[in-house]
């Protein structure tokens, strides 16, 4: 029997749609040991922007399993700071971006303040989100309505959204 390492289970969403997206999506995945361990990951799409300035180029979006000791907040901030470290600028909602890391659950807590809402609020309608997720579990509720990823993928808009790679995560 193995005992399971301490910490939460939190699943993030990763995207980058400006200079090198892959490159920065690597670094990023490695930066992530530093608030936990991934445990799992994703496979690597490429979707259409969602919202925002028109004429930005499509993404490549992936998701990551984090095992972590950090409470939600102090790994929220941890992703900001990755973020930040890549260049990232937070000018415009929904604008291009070098680098966005999103926490999308933190094991079953629901929460809502200001600064930390968990689990994050649109998830669960964007395939760019909810593709990456299935790969991880399609199984994983919604903390608040019980809903898999499965069953908001089925009847998510998938226009846009394809495969770009099987593999992409460092080391693997």
């Amino acid at each position: 029997m193995t005992v399971p390492a301490p910490g939460t289970d939190a699943t993030i969403a990763l995207g980058a749609n400006l200079g090198d997206p892959l490159s920065t999506l690597r670094g990023a995945a490695a930066a992530l040991s530093r608030l936990g361990t991934v445990s799992a990951w994703s496979r690597l799409y490429r979707t259409a922007p969602v919202g925002g300035p028109p004429g930005q180029p499509d993404y490549l979006n992936a998701a990551v399993l984090l095992r972590t000791t950090l409470p939600a907040r102090d790994l929220l901030r941890g992703l900001h700071s990755l973020e930040a470290q890549a260049g990232r600028q937070r000018r415009e909602r929904w604008e291009a971006r070098v680098l966005d890391l999103d926490l999308i659950t933190y094991g079953t807590l629901v929460h809502t303040t200001a600064d930390l809402t968990v689990p994050h609020p649109r998830a669960w309608d964007r395939a760019f989100v909810l593709a990456p997720l299935n790969d991880l579990n399609p199984h994983l509720p919604h903390p608040r309505t019980g809903e898999t990823v499965a069953a908001a993928l089925a009847r998510a808009d998938r226009r846009g959204l394809q495969v770009h790679a099987d593999t992409w995560f460092p080391a693997q």
